[in-house]
């Protein structure tokens, strides 16, 4: 597949030559690998490369190697491709996203050359975040559900995120909790048949955001799981991949106040005709749900995880007893 890369990317940008830079990442699972790659006698200075390999995977790290996940693997790669064939290019500087240059498949090989965000003013990563840098992505997220509210997710997951009820049946199975086990099921049907519907990440995660200089901006990667849902999905599962126990209580009001008061600015320039207060009604409602449903996926799934936190079964508790 190396002749493959090489051709594909001097297609795409016009170099005469490549030389590869790093490895940056293995992809989960062991299916594939993400590349950097210098390019001479182009105008551009450096691709990204994500080259998809579905035979190689089946070496998940908490052992849920089945015939469902690898399933859902497959359909992910189908999912982000159409997502940069399709969606991508609808994306504003305020909910940035990488150029794609190429993509190309054969048999079970993808390989998908994209714009070096590092490049491009966001060579940054981050495992602890300040103030500004929280602000930051909950604006991208902002953005981004303001720019696809009440699209059809044509070619994406009907039902975004990766822990979604439909396609984590085993981690149900495996739950230890008696009373969520049995909210499982309404708690998905009300986030899935919420009436203001937009596309959600599916994966905003703290990793997935690529930071400028000042940490004052983000662009986001990953779009394996990106599809319809209810925007506070992607708000919940963000807020707990960068805070703990004690950050996400003593913040939650303003962690919600600044994601609605950036969708309300974002949806008069996207989306006038939808009105704001009807959807911040809806979402706020949902979003102790969003937090329970994501609750209920990771306790299944890795019951030892370290976002299993106080504040993560206060939330569940509340929502049970709501439902009960």
């Amino acid at each position: 597949m190396q002749n493959d890369i090489f051709n594909c990317v001097i297609k795409a940008t016009g170099a005469t030559d490549l030389e590869l830079v790093e490895r940056i990442q293995e992809l989960w699972s062991g299916y594939g690998v993400i590349l950097r790659y210098r390019l001479i006698g182009s105008t551009i200075s450096t691709v990204v490369v994500k080259h998809v390999r579905l035979t190689d995977g089946g070496n998940h790290p908490r052992g849920w190697n089945t015939d469902l996940g690898h399933q859902r693997k497959l359909r992910s790669y189908k999912v982000e491709t159409a997502w940069y064939n399709n969606w991508a290019h609808h994306c504003s500087k305020e909910c940035r996203v990488p150029h794609c240059l190429a993509i190309e498949q054969r048999d079970s090989e993808t390989l998908i050359v994209l714009e070096d965000l590092d490049s491009e003013g966001f060579p940054n990563r981050r495992e602890v975040v300040s103030e500004r840098e929280i602000t930051a992505c909950l604006n991208w997220l902002a953005w981004f559900h303001a720019t696809f509210m009440g699209s059809d997710p044509e070619g994406l997951w009907p039902q975004g995120t990766y822990w979604h009820l439909e396609t984590r049946p085993d981690e149900l199975e495996a739950l230890n909790d008696p009373a969520l086990k049995h909210a499982a099921y309404r708690i998905d049907r009300l986030l899935r048949d919420c009436r203001y519907r937009t596309l959600v990440h599916g994966d905003a995660k703290l990793a997935n955001f690529c930071f400028s200089h000042d940490g004052n901006n983000v662009a986001a990667v990953d779009f394996q799981y990106v599809g319809g849902g209810c925007g506070m999905k992607d708000l919940a599962y963000f807020i707990g991949s960068c805070l703990g126990d004690d950050d996400c209580e003593r913040l939650e009001s303003w962690l919600l106040n600044t994601y609605f008061t950036t969708l309300q600015k974002a949806l008069a320039v996207c989306k006038p005709q939808i009105d704001f207060e009807a959807v911040e009604m809806e979402w706020r409602k949902l979003y102790p749900y969003a937090w329970t449903d994501f609750h209920r996926f990771l306790k299944g799934w890795s019951p030892g995880h370290w976002k299993l936190n106080t504040y993560s079964e206060r939330i569940a508790r509340g929502v049970i007893r709501q439902l009960s």
